[in-house]
């Protein structure tokens, strides 16, 4: 397959209190056409500021994006200007945000704000029957039950399912080649998140995108994701695909977030009255303006030695195509 969103050697910083943060440090990913990605990690590892810095959507009065480079079909995206970056960013390259509530206008009702979408970026000029129609279709592809009715709702009149079908909607207006997922199911309950999940699923597959999925849920990875990147301080600290990750993690940081998973058993046993603790990584993702030395990971890894604490290790291909940023690995 070949590669249509490229980041190489990305790296975000931040500014506080007149303190300078490093919010990502030498991100490189790689999304190839038709292909889900997933990028995990806890929160606080830079994982939407990834998506944001990818379209170049950091507030220049918080941060920046020091270095590094975003090819979008070998187009480098930082470097131009507004007006030609905006025929990229929500045309070509979509995304949808956390909270669908927070995303959508509270002040009109649904059926203008996809039109709005529409007016951006289409190119054709259509009629107000026209735009009707676009937006019913468009409703009803994303498996609204009464497009008509929710074209006049307003977002509180909605459920937070029925709001980010609505924005998958709007995400999709301008017929986008690649689509970014800012954990679209974290402020939905269990029911509706596997309905949207299997919504994109199914978009993805019937439309042709390529989708980077950003998650800190390894389950919801293991459903839609064929490569996986794993986010860490601000860095990437393991990649391969989906399944050479479950089989064969090789990255503490890793291995953890994979235990903390509940097995099949441990489910049986809590029906049955037992109960048992999950395991967890022991302490907190660091505090990006006060890092520790070394790799980034050493305060919490079970494994580690002294070579770990005064240089970062590099990330190194251990096996083909599965690259692991740890000294240990291997």
């Amino acid at each position: 397959m070949e590669k249509i969103l490229e980041v190489k050697n990305l790296s975000v910083e931040f500014y506080k209190g007149g303190k300078v943060i490093p919010a990502l440090r030498d991100v490189s990913i790689t999304l190839k056409e038709n292909e889900v990605l997933g990028i995990v990690g806890e929160s606080g590892c830079g994982k939407s500021t990834l998506a944001l810095a990818i379209l170049k959507l950091i507030p220049e009065r918080e941060g920046k994006i020091v270095s590094g480079e975003v090819l979008f079909k070998r187009e480098e995206l930082l470097s131009l200007s507004d007006e030609k970056l905006l025929k990229v960013r929500g045309d070509r390259i979509s995304i949808i945000f956390q909270d669908p509530f927070t995303s959508l206008n509270p002040l009109f009702r649904i059926g203008n704000q996809i039109a709005e979408s529409l007016a951006l970026h289409r190119k054709e000029n259509l009629s107000t029957y026209q735009i009707e129609e676009e937006i019913i279709e468009l409703l009803e592809l994303v498996k609204m039950s009464k497009p008509k009715d929710t074209m006049l709702s307003y977002p509180h009149q909605l459920s937070g399912g029925m709001q980010q079908r609505v924005m998958i909607a709007m995400a999709l207006s301008s017929n986008p080649e690649v689509l970014i997922a800012d954990e679209p199911t974290t402020a939905l309950d269990v029911t509706i998140q596997k309905e949207i999940l299997g919504l994109l699923t199914e978009l993805q597959k019937k439309l042709g995108l390529s989708v980077v999925l950003i998650t800190h849920d390894f389950g919801i990875v293991a459903q839609t994701c064929q490569r996986v990147s794993v986010m860490y301080a601000g860095s990437i600290v393991e990649e391969a695909s989906t399944s050479e990750i479950f089989h064969n993690p090789l990255h503490p940081y890793t291995k953890g977030l994979l235990e903390s998973l509940p097995s099949r058993e441990e489910s049986r046993d809590f029906s049955q009255g037992e109960k048992r603790r999950l395991r967890a990584i022991s302490g907190q993702v660091p505090d990006p303006s006060n890092l520790p030395s070394g790799c980034k990971f050493h305060p919490r890894c079970p494994i580690v030695i002294e070579q770990c604490k005064p240089e970062e290790p590099r990330l190194r291909e251990i096996i083909q195509n599965h690259w692991v940023r740890c000294i240990r690995a291997g």
